[in-house]
């Protein structure tokens, strides 16, 4: 493995080990809490710096990404029409139109993880890769909801998580990923599957502490 994507693995690791540290320790939490859009650019900062032949087709998709999923979660928070209804807390940082900008950054980063790591996968068939991609990431999502709820990233206004919002994750995530195929990237390293990885472990360490 390059050296790159060796230091890459140790930051990603690193960094979600501390703040798994930092969200578990009451003292600390408040902190952590508001070095989360800082952690998930540096994480966009690791992803771009391990692209392999870096060019304006990566770039396309990074803009791509970050306008649907932004304008998704505008169309959410201000219609209910998409994912259900419910509001952005302080959490995620500087917001536009009352959406964080970094929400547009996670979206990009969940799917090009997604995308990489099925790439490296024995799965033949673009579909199959898709709906497969949709699924893993609608379970992260489940992981993530009781954490965001508790921690002000957003709230849902009636309390509760709508089954709505599950089957939204899986439309607009298949969509990005079927986005990601028609770029037909080449082969990348490990570096984005270990950061899909970092999530799951967060998110699920986290929901069994609390």
């Amino acid at each position: 493995m390059p050296t790159k994507n060796r230091i890459c693995i140790a930051v990603i690791v690193l960094f979600h080990l501390v703040g798994l540290i930092g969200f578990i320790i009451p003292s600390l939490t408040v902190l952590f809490i508001a070095l989360v859009p800082w952690h998930l650019l540096l994480m966009q900062g690791v992803i771009i710096y391990s692209y392999e032949h870096f060019n304006s087709r990566f770039l396309l998709f990074g803009l791509i990404t970050f306008i649907i999923g932004f304008m998704a979660e505008y169309a959410g928070v201000h219609t209910g029409w998409v994912f259900g209804h419910y509001r952005y807390g302080g959490t995620l940082g500087a917001k536009l139109l009352d959406i964080p900008l970094m929400i547009g950054v996670n979206w990009f980063l969940l799917i090009y993880a997604m995308g990489v790591t099925l790439q490296r996968s024995r799965l033949k068939s673009i579909m199959i890769r898709i709906l497969s991609g949709a699924i893993i990431l609608t379970l992260l999502d489940a992981l993530i909801e009781p954490i965001a709820i508790r921690f002000d990233y957003w709230h849902w206004l009636d309390g509760n998580i709508p089954f709505k919002n599950y089957a939204c994750w899986f439309g607009l995530s298949a969509l990005l990923l079927f986005i990601f195929e028609q770029f037909k990237f080449k082969r990348q390293s490990i570096v984005a599957p270990a950061l899909l990885m970092a999530q799951f472990v967060f998110f699920a360490v986290l929901n069994l502490v609390y």
